[in-house]
């Protein structure tokens, strides 16, 4: 299993950056799929999941309504487009293979949101 994500940086408040998760070694389209994040020295913090058909999602309260989480299982690729950046969404970003952020994770991508 590998995942691997690209797509952060630095954005000001406001701003917006989709988040992508290169996947293998699995039917990815069979995986329901998460995305966790963690703000320094804070634990993680579950930010939306997916299930395998893409029909099915959930975001946490701090995102509802900004974040969008979708797939395309043609490219074995899961993505997190984000509006409306905070300075509270600064934070680690990392894809998970399962649900509820719950089972293998990548080495993340970093988003800062600073002006």
């Amino acid at each position: 299993v590998q995942l691997v994500e690209s797509g952060g940086g630095l954005v000001q408040p406001g701003g917006s950056l989709r988040l992508s998760c290169a996947a293998s070694g699995f039917t990815f389209s069979n995986a329901d799929m998460s995305w966790v994040r963690q703000a320094p020295g804070k634990g993680f913090e579950l930010v939306s999941d997916i299930s395998g058909g893409g029909g099915l999602s959930f975001y946490g309260d701090s995102v509802k309504g900004r974040f969008t989480i979708y797939r395309d299982n043609a490219k074995n690729t899961l993505y997190l487009q984000m509006n409306s950046l905070k300075p509270e969404d600064t934070a680690l970003y990392r894809c998970v293979r399962g649900t509820k952020g719950l089972g293998t994770r990548g080495q993340g991508t970093q988003v800062t949101v600073s002006s």
